[in-house]
């Protein structure tokens, strides 16, 4: 049996794509065919199908076929919020690192 720590690092993982992060923001406002999620992210075809394929796989997203169209969703809403989460702390950072640079910046002699 895997540990509780490992699998919580195996997802955040799972999620250490760009093209993976873009797709579920893109998700957050509704289900996507997959043309549509071709013209936002603008990555080849093959690359935006291998990181929906993790992203299938590891049951994050569901894919459903009607016709030749693959509509793609998020299967829950705790990734709506583990995104938003992400998104606080990410703000919260980089607002410490403003700070920072704005400290630097004022302590540098006048030239």
């Amino acid at each position: 049996m895997v540990p509780l720590y490992e699998a919580k690092a195996e997802f955040f993982r799972m999620l250490g794509h760009p093209v993976r992060i873009r797709v579920l923001e893109l998700l957050q406002e509704g289900p996507r065919p997959v043309r549509e999620l071709l013209a936002e992210i603008e990555v080849e075809p093959s690359n935006l199908s291998q990181q929906l394929a993790v992203l299938r796989r590891s049951g994050i997203v569901t894919a459903t076929r009607t016709g030749s169209t693959v509509v793609y969703e998020l299967a829950g809403g705790d990734v709506a919020e583990l995104l938003g989460a992400a998104r606080r702390i990410l703000a919260t950072l980089l607002v410490g690192r403003q700070g920072l640079l704005e400290e630097l910046r004022s302590a540098e002699p006048a030239r």
